[in-house]
């Protein structure tokens, strides 16, 4: 019989946009109790931070972050 593992995702999923881009930004708990940042992008290309965050609230702050500081094209890749 397979356990069936349930993802906890958090209230703050958003969507987040600059320069005309949009990112879907997920947030959801890992298997440590953390919470999992991973970044969307239109084409469907991840991006995953190696860390979790110690509260959801903190893993969008650094989602946001990162557009401001390094621009929403650091989280866009090719469309494949």
């Amino acid at each position: 019989m397979e356990d069936k593992f349930e993802v906890e995702m958090s209230p703050l999923c958003q969507e987040l946009a600059a320069d005309g881009k949009t990112v879907k930004v997920d947030i959801y708990r890992g298997d440590t109790g953390g919470w999992i940042l991973e970044v969307v992008d239109e084409f469907g290309n991840s991006t995953v931070w190696d860390d979790e965050f110690d509260t959801d609230a903190a893993a969008l702050d650094e989602a946001k972050a990162t557009i401001l500081d390094d621009g929403i094209d650091s989280l866009i890749g090719i469309d494949s």
